[in-house]
């Protein structure tokens, strides 16, 4: 079992292609790229119109949680795996989508317009999101002098910060906690079994050279995201907050 699984009660790996051009949105060629889709994968069998959130093909949710799935967009494709066993499970799908765009949507390089490899963790908790958000990682002074304010309960708290990881400042690293309790809850102190989400996003910005290939931007950020999750993310952030939720 990858220690990924381990770290919280869900986790994903997804890839978004954001293009600078209108994807194509015709009937045949709509269908066409999901068909393609399918064949590779058989068990994305569930076809949805979105309406302005465009197209999606994703598997039935297995008992394990887990579920492939794919989206297509105004300027957006977006692949995503829930759950899988490994997190190199997603890469043959990931990679697939970059092998297709090009002749099946037309999309180059040169209409890249970033190209994001995201790895996700869902935490369920019964309790106030940004308190315990607030109490795991507002470790600087200013903030935790706030939470002491005499009367006062922590209503947001989602803290984020993004990262050049190159002098152009093209490739960038995100990570974001996004919390889901309401002033309602908080005043009424009941709270409902949501997730607190964790997001770490690893961005290349901007079009690409017509010799980079789509697949080799993708495997140089999984690459990044991989050393800085081991090394920044896991014992630093993930673990901390999967251990005040298991003491509440």
């Amino acid at each position: 079992m990858h220690q990924y699984s381990m770290l919280s009660d869900d986790f994903f790996i997804n890839l978004n292609l954001c293009t600078e051009m209108t994807l194509p949105s015709s009937r045949e060629t709509v269908l066409n790229f999901f068909e393609r889709v399918q064949k590779s994968f058989p068990s994305m069998r569930n076809f949805y119109n979105r309406g302005e959130n465009g197209f999606m093909l994703e598997e039935d949710k297995e008992e394990t949680g887990r579920q492939r799935w794919m989206s297509l967009e105004t300027q957006r494709i977006c692949s995503g795996y829930l759950n899988p066993k490994d997190p190199d499970d997603g890469l043959e799908q990931h990679q697939l989508m970059l092998e297709l765009v090009p002749y099946m949507l037309s999309v180059s390089p040169l209409d890249c317009e970033a190209l994001d490899y995201v790895v996700g963790f869902d935490f369920s908790y019964q309790g106030n999101h940004d308190a315990l958000v607030a109490e795991v990682l507002g470790s600087n002074q200013a903030i935790d002098s706030l939470l002491q304010v005499p009367g006062s309960r922590a209503l947001n708290y989602e803290p984020a910060i993004t990262l050049s990881l190159d002098d152009t400042c093209r490739c960038q690293a995100r990570l974001h906690i996004e919390t889901r309790t309401n002033a309602y809850q908080v005043r009424r102190e009941e709270y409902s079994d949501e997730q607190i989400s964790v997001f770490f996003t690893l961005r290349q910005y901007g079009s690409l050279s017509a010799e980079t290939k789509l697949e080799e931007t993708m495997l140089n950020l999984k690459t990044k995201s991989d050393q800085l999750m081991n090394d920044y993310v896991i014992d630093q952030v993930l673990r901390p907050l999967a251990q005040a939720i298991s003491t509440k």
